[in-house]
């Protein structure tokens, strides 16, 4: 069954001919290139596009080698364009081709030329976007399968469907295996023999070990607030090891910019400013998480804490993990200022949501316990709380919008109930 990524298509639908690069960054095996070669090129034929103006060049093809060299594929490409007519490239894994920021911004001033490339690393693409492209680049940003997407091609209940993809993730391909050892080995192997080789490849790690201790500990960490000094420090009491903040920074960037973690900053929503660090740190995909600390470590309230921050990212939202202050007094009678959490501040265009994750709410009191921090914002934008065992969705007695994990991830409009 073709799981179609609507979400996506419809993303490089609205910006065709708009004369700039559109260029589709993710996570390696998310499904870039079937959104390329197979999604976008049938809308086109169905549009009427004629087979021949569809130019494709998957640069990741041994067939295709000679042409990561731009002498030889810039005029390979210019003999394909032989009319007026609209051209359509389609260049997969263009990170491989020598200077293909040259390259793309030769092809993009061609008139009748729509340019659409993939890339895997956000280095080499998204930060030259900006600094290369000139204004020329217009990123689309694509996620493993969303819990809609999986379960459009999941043949079981939602409850069956929750447990596969906690345990075992979104890339598409996990669906093409039946059985838990097949799952586990091909994300093992994945993870060993693409994303660790790439990114000591690409970035020339001299330790290979000192890297995957760093990823192991930040796979531990999901959902919990560190940082480079904290990591240095728990490395150094707990193991003995000597590893420095600069260090811990560099690899991290090295995995975000591959696109297998992303982070979420605080903010102080009454003083209407970030908090630079500790920060909180997700996988992009829970399956290469798991698969990463051998399928140990399954807290189910963590990871459900991911998929949403990972489902409010698919669905174009900034977010950040929101700080409010309250003053309490302790059990001396004195008044003292005390910090709370709310798991995400959810910000796009004018809206803003306030959404805590909560695994369980069996009672009032946990219920208080949960919406105590969106009480306190003290402004009018909607407060949510997605817990999985709740029924709904419905709005408690404060205004909170309470509803179950399944209705919001399969409901693409869930938080305007």
């Amino acid at each position: 069954m073709e799981i179609k990524r609507q979400i996506y298509l419809d993303k490089l639908i609205s910006k065709k001919h708009n004369g700039l690069i559109k260029v589709i960054t993710g996570l390696r095996r998310c499904g870039k290139s079937y959104l390329l070669f197979n999604i976008l090129k049938e809308h086109l034929l169905s549009s009427g596009v004629d087979e021949s103006h569809i130019i494709e060049m998957p640069f990741d093809s041994y067939e295709n080698k000679q042409y990561r060299n731009p002498e030889i594929l810039y005029p390979y490409l210019k003999s394909l364009i032989k009319d007026n007519g609209m051209y359509y490239i389609l260049l997969d894994e263009v990170q491989m081709l020598d200077d293909f920021e040259s390259v793309l911004n030769g092809l993009s001033r061609i008139k009748n030329v729509d340019l659409y490339v993939t890339g895997s690393n956000a280095k080499f693409l998204s930060k030259d976007i900006i600094t290369e492209f000139r204004g020329r680049g217009d990123e689309v940003h694509m996620y493993p399968l969303s819990f809609s997407e999986f379960m459009s091609a999941f043949d079981g209940t939602k409850q069956d469907g929750w447990n596969e993809y906690t345990v075992y993730g979104g890339l598409p391909m996990i669906l093409g295996f039946k059985t838990p050892d097949q799952k586990a080995d091909f994300l093992k192997m994945l993870f060993d023999e693409t994303y660790i080789s790439d990114i000591v490849g690409r970035n020339k790690v001299r330790n290979k070990n000192e890297l995957e201790e760093i990823l192991d500990v930040l796979s531990s960490l999901i959902g919990s607030l560190t940082n480079p000094s904290k990591l240095s420090a728990v490395f150094q009491s707990v193991k003995k090891k000597t590893i420095s903040p600069i260090t811990i920074k560099k690899y991290i960037g090295y995995f975000s910019d591959s696109f297998l973690i992303d982070c979420a900053m605080r903010y102080d929503v009454k003083g209407k400013k970030y908090i630079d660090t500790p920060l909180k740190y997700y996988f992009t995909d829970m399956g290469l998480r798991n698969a990463r600390l051998n399928f140990r470590q399954l807290e189910e309230t963590h990871t459900m804490e991911n998929v949403i921050f990972n489902e409010l990212k698919i669905r174009g939202y900034n977010v950040d993990i929101g700080i409010v202050t309250s003053n309490e007094k302790n059990s001396q009678g004195v008044n003292v200022r005390k910090q709370l959490e709310i798991d995400f501040v959810c910000n796009k265009g004018s809206k803003r949501y306030y959404i805590q994750s909560a695994y369980a709410m069996p009672t009032e009191e946990k219920m208080k316990q949960e919406q105590r921090s969106l009480l306190l914002t003290d402004d009018y934008f909607k407060k949510v709380i997605i817990a999985k065992d709740s029924a709904g969705p419905w709005y408690n007695e404060k205004g909170i919008l309470v509803m179950n994990i399944f209705d919001f991830l399969l409901n693409p409009n869930s938080l305007d109930y």
